[in-house]
């Protein structure tokens, strides 16, 4: 099987430590793995910084970025899913998708298994995985890679997709999450049982401040993302008193940052003041989502390479990705 990224758990411990490595520019120059070949960018979601940064990693490994917006595919309304991705795979060495549906993106990858062409989540409603290594990236270049249990993970609000895959990622890497929302908006037994299963430590609660008592970092998003606009009245009732604001930000670590995975509703689920206060890290953060993206790239560019990369900033050597296909992927 072709490998995917379709949520951050697909990657093995050792290959997510690849991607993060190539992110923060610890391992070698990669080159340009991607010279003279096209990667397929595909969009039913708006966006700024999915698109922005993704053709600018596209560019910066030598390939060529094409941007194909909804309208000019019309997923499931012009074609099938599973034609629009055999088409794109004709063309492209990397075919990414924002969608809707996470099971758009599964037929997707499904159907290019047999090309050997890789498919990537730019966001689903089920999962941010590109997200989430950003988020990581942020995380050690502010406070380093050395003591991960040393700066939890705050998340306030709804346990939603850029939640599940920050928290899978957290739990590879080793860093312990606590995660606050209202009845009916936390996470699944499924979500825990799966970071669980990665060696993860989460608190699940419904009380923001009990999440973020001494915290390193304290994350929120959107509480009424894309596609569920006609929610928005119940949603604002619902998370009265989960908005992140100086009181609550005190409350965390003396050296927390804030995160938030942008677009921002200040005065909802942030305040102004927090947002572009001194603790605020989402300019990094965003910056960082290119970043990611290099790695993501580089690393399925490289998905026959078999030298080690050599980080010498924790003196490890990181294995390089595997060939494709589950049975090669390593031990979580």
């Amino acid at each position: 099987m072709t490998r995917r990224l379709l949520d951050v758990d697909d990657l093995s411990v050792e290959e997510l430590e690849t991607v993060l490595g190539v992110a923060a520019g610890r391992v070698p120059d990669p080159g340009r793995p991607l010279d003279g070949k096209g990667v397929a960018l595909v969009f039913e979601k708006a966006s700024n910084r999915t698109r922005n940064s993704c053709e600018m990693a596209v560019v910066a490994l030598g390939g060529h970025p094409v941007t194909i917006q909804s309208a000019e595919v019309g997923i499931d309304s012009r074609e099938s899913a599973e034609d629009v991705a055999r088409s794109l795979g004709c063309f492209h060495s990397i075919v990414c998708a924002r969608v809707m549906a996470h099971g758009t993106l599964e037929r997707m990858a499904g159907a290019l298994d047999h090309a050997g062409v890789p498919v990537v989540n730019l966001l689903s409603d089920r999962a941010h995985p590109c997200q989430a290594i950003a988020d990581v990236a942020t995380i050690r270049q502010l406070f380093g890679p050395d003591d991960p249990t040393a700066h939890p993970v705050a998340f306030v609000g709804d346990a939603n997709n850029v939640w599940r895959s920050l928290a899978l990622a957290a739990a590879m890497v080793g860093i312990p999450t606590r995660v606050a929302s209202p009845p009916g908006f936390g996470p699944t037994d499924e979500d825990v049982a799966r970071i669980v299963g990665l060696g993860g430590e989460v608190v699940v609660t419904d009380d923001p401040r009990e999440a973020v008592a001494g915290a390193g970092v304290v994350y929120t998003d959107v509480w009424t993302s894309m596609g569920q606009e006609s929610e928005r009245s119940a949603r604002l009732a619902a998370f009265a008193g989960y908005t992140v604001d100086e009181d609550l930000v005190a409350l965390a670590a003396s050296d927390a940052i804030v995160l938030h995975c942008l677009p921002a509703h200040r005065g909802e689920e942030i305040t102004a003041g927090v947002l572009e206060g001194p603790r605020s890290a989402v300019w990094e953060q965003a910056a960082n989502r290119m970043h990611a993206m290099r790695g993501v790239f580089t690393w399925l560019a490289y998905a026959g390479l078999r030298e080690p990369l050599d980080d010498p900033v924790t003196g490890r050597s990181i294995p390089a990705p595997g060939p494709g296909g589950a049975d090669h992927r390593g031990h979580r």
